[in-house]
């Protein structure tokens, strides 16, 4: 999936554009977040060291409950609270390991920040690599825990649709606990190795 891989891209960071904000506004946690991404990135450790570290890393950044809701809309009412709880647990696990792995996939671009929107918090961003230049922006919100990603904009597609138009697709063909077979089957494959 095109959309993934380049959202992977982002946390592959390098030379920054612009100078660190002075606050801890969405801005400046997406930078420290990517900062510290790039440096596990590139760092020492074996494939499955950095992927553990990504993946700790990236779980208090990226809010994957807000994004599995968004994703699933009309296919969590009406389920039991077992089954959304399974749902939003799969969906994180799958997400944070998918996210990880294509970080290890690349090295590590430029990248450049855009403008910070702290109302309908939106960090935009710019990946650069060798051939390309991807737009990148991070929807995010204030939780007590600080900000965390709600949904990744890449090339103007939302994560977020992107999982939504699959799991419709994916429940038509099938059925919800089709779609929850598919995810447990997924999280509990082990990790691509490439």
């Amino acid at each position: 999936m095109r959309v993934v891989a380049v959202a992977a891209l982002v946390a592959a960071v390098g030379i920054f554009a612009t100078p660190a904000p002075a606050d801890d506004g969405p801005l400046a946690r997406t930078r420290e977040v990517l900062e510290a991404s790039s440096a596990i990135v590139k760092g020492a450790g074996d494939r499955k060291e950095k992927l553990t570290a990504l993946g700790d890393l990236l779980r208090d950044y990226l809010d994957t409950e807000a994004l599995a809701q968004l994703a699933a809309g009309k296919h969590l009412e009406g389920r039991s609270e077992a089954e959304v709880k399974e749902f939003l647990s799969l969906f994180h696990e799958f997400f944070v390991r998918t996210y990880t792995q294509r970080l290890l996939l690349f090295d590590a671009p430029d990248f450049a920040y855009g403008a910070e929107k702290v109302d309908g918090a939106r960090v935009a961003t710019e990946v650069v690599t060798q051939g390309d230049r991807f737009a990148v922006d991070y929807a995010l919100k204030r939780s007590p825990n600080g900000w965390r990603a709600v949904d990744i904009v890449v090339e103007g597609v939302s994560l977020a649709g992107n999982f939504r138009s699959q799991f419709d697709a994916a429940v038509a063909k099938d059925s919800f606990q089709g779609l929850l077979d598919r995810l447990r089957a997924k999280v509990s494959a082990p990790p691509a190795s490439s």
